[in-house]
C-alpha cells in the first residue's frame, strides 16, 4: 500500500524534507503539486523520521502543502527489445518522440555479478585505431577511461569505437551533454547504420543534477540485462566528471562535510560501484566499459581522475588530438598480445615505443641547436612517420595491417640490426624490399 504524506517540512534547492516512516534509501516518490503536476523524487538520507528527497526536476512550484507519495520501490528503467534504437532521459522517459516502452521495468543499482561467475578477460576488442589495437589493446569486459580535457575530440573517439566494434549492443550514457554533442551521437549512429543496436540515456547540461546521477545507473542496468541474455555489450559513458560534479553539488546542498576539493568522501565508492559492472559472464554475455573523464586544468591528480585510476584497468590519455603512448596504459593487454594476436605483436610494439621515446629526445636536441648524428636523423624521420601512421586518429586500419605498417616504418628508417627485435621475427616479417 502506498504511503502518502501531505506536508513538506523543508525545501532547499532541489531537496525536500518530510516526516515519514518505513521508507527505504533510494525509494521512489511522487510529489503532487497544487496545480496537479507530478514530479518524481528519490530518498537520499534519513535522520530519525526526517527523510530528505531529491526532486528530479526543478523544485520551483512545490509548496509545503503538496502531497508526497512513496511508491515502495527504487528507481526503475524500461527494458525490452523495443529499447534498441531509442533515446531516453535520466528518468527513463523517451526523448526521441517515440512511444513509451512498456515491455518490462528493471531495477537500477542491483548488485554486481557474482565474482565466481566472472571469466578472466582474454578476448580482444578491435577498434581499428593503431594507438589502441597495437600498443594498448582493449579487452572484452575491461573497464577503462579516456583521460582528457575539455575541447579534445573524446566524443568523436567514442563514436568511432562504437561504429567499429563487433558488440551486439551499444549503450551510451551521456552526462552534461551540450545539444550539439547530443545531436552528434544521433547523427553518427544513423550515418554508421548502428542505431538499431544502440540505446542512449541522455542527461543534458540544462537537466537536473539527480538525472545526471541516474544516467550511468540506467545504462548499466540495461547493459547487465542484455549481457544476461547472452549479448556482448559495449557501454560508453561521457563525461564521468559531470557525474562526479553532480554528486558534489548534491552533497553540498545536503550540508555534508566535504573531502578533497569539496568532493564527498564517498567519491571512490560511488565511481567504483559503476565501473565494477564491467564483466565477462561465464556461459553468457559481457559488458565492456569505456568512459570519459575530463581533468580540470589537465590535472591528473584531481580527485576524479585520481580515484578513477585506482579502480580501472588502465587509461587512454587523449591530448592535443592524439592518444599519448606514454600516458596511456592497458593493464589487460598482456592477456591478448601474442596469444590472441600475432606472435610478433609484443616485440614490435615495445620496439616502436622505445624508438619513439628516443626520437623525442632527438627532436629536443634538434630544437636546442645541437649537432645531429646520423642516428638522430634516422630517429627524426621515424618520429614523423610514427606520428602520421600510428598516432593520427584519422588512420583506420585493422590490427594486422597496423602491424605490417609498423614493420614497414621500421624498414624505411633503420636496418634490421639496429632495431633489436628477435631474429626469428625479423626473418619472417622484415620488409623484403628494405
Amino acid at each position: 500500500m502506498r504511503k502518502v504524506y501531505d506536508r513538506i517540512l523543508d525545501i532547499r534547492g532541489n531537496l525536500i524534507t518530510v516526516a515519514a516512516d518505513r521508507v527505504s534509501l533510494g525509494e521512489l516518490a511522487i510529489v503532487e503539486k497544487f496545480n496537479g503536476q507530478k514530479v518524481y523524487a528519490s530518498v537520499l538520507r534519513f535522520d530519525d523520521e526526517m527523510v530528505t528527497l531529491q526532486v528530479f526536476e526543478n523544485a520551483r512550484g512545490i509548496s509545503t502543502g503538496d502531497k508526497v507519495t512513496f511508491l515502495g520501490h527504487p528507481m526503475r528503467t524500461p527494458f525490452g527489445k523495443s529499447l534498441l534504437g531509442r533515446r531516453l532521459n535520466g528518468q527513463g522517459q523517451p526523448i526521441d518522440g517515440g512511444p513509451s516502452i512498456v515491455e518490462e521495468e528493471i531495477q537500477i543499482n542491483a548488485p554486481s555479478f557474482n565474482p565466481t561467475k566472472r571469466v578472466v578477460p582474454k578476448d580482444l576488442v578491435r577498434t581499428n585505431i593503431p594507438m589502441i589495437d597495437v600498443f594498448n589493446c582493449l579487452v572484452k569486459s575491461q573497464k577503462i577511461p579516456i583521460f582528457s580535457v575539455a575541447g579534445e575530440p573524446y566524443n568523436p573517439l567514442l563514436m568511432r569505437i562504437a561504429n567499429q566494434t563487433d558488440a551486439d549492443v551499444v549503450v551510451i550514457g551521456g552526462m552534461g551533454l551540450r545539444f550539439d554533442d547530443y545531436q552528434a551521437f544521433i547523427d553518427n549512429a544513423e550515418k554508421a547504420g548502428s542505431m538499431e543496436k544502440t540505446v542512449m540515456f541522455i542527461h543534458r547540461a540544462t537537466d537536473s543534477p539527480v538525472e545526471c546521477l541516474l544516467v550511468p545507473d540506467m545504462a548499466l542496468a540495461c547493459a547487465e540485462k542484455f549481457a544476461s541474455e547472452n549479448k556482448n555489450v559495449l557501454v560508453l559513458l561521457t563525461d564521468m566528471s559531470a557525474f562526479a560534479d553532480s554528486i558534489k553539488e548534491i552533497s553540498i546542498t545536503m550540508d555534508q562535510i566535504p573531502s578533497n576539493r569539496g568532493y564527498p568522501g564517498s567519491l571512490y565508492s560511488d565511481l567504483a560501484f559503476r565501473y565494477e559492472k564491467a564483466v565477462d559472464i561465464e556461459g553468457s554475455g559481457s559488458i565492456t566499459l569505456i568512459s570519459v573523464t575530463t581533468m580540470p586544468g589537465g590535472d591528473v591528480t584531481h580527485p576524479i581522475p585520481d580515484n578513477t585510476g585506482y579502480i580501472t584497468e588502465g587509461q587512454f590519455y587523449l591530448h592535443d588530438g592524439v592518444i599519448d603512448p606514454f600516458g596511456s596504459l592497458s593493464r589487460l593487454k598482456q592477456q591478448v598480445i601474442g596469444k590472441v594476436t600475432r606472435e610478433d605483436h609484443g616485440d614490435l610494439a615495445n620496439t616502436m615505443i622505445r624508438l619513439y621515446a628516443d626520437s623525442k629526445k632527438a627532436r629536443e636536441r634538434q630544437s636546442m641547436g645541437f649537432r645531429l648524428s646520423k642516428w638522430d636523423e634516422k630517429l627524426l624521420h621515424y618520429c614523423n612517420l610514427f606520428e602520421n601512421r600510428m598516432m593520427n586518429l584519422d588512420v583506420n586500419i585493422s590490427l594486422e595491417e597496423a602491424l605490417d605498417l609498423g614493420w614497414k616504418t621500421l624498414g624505411e628508417c633503420f636496418s634490421s640490426e639496429e632495431v633489436g627485435i628477435k631474429q626469428k621475427y625479423v626473418d619472417k616479417y622484415w620488409p623484403k624490399e628494405s
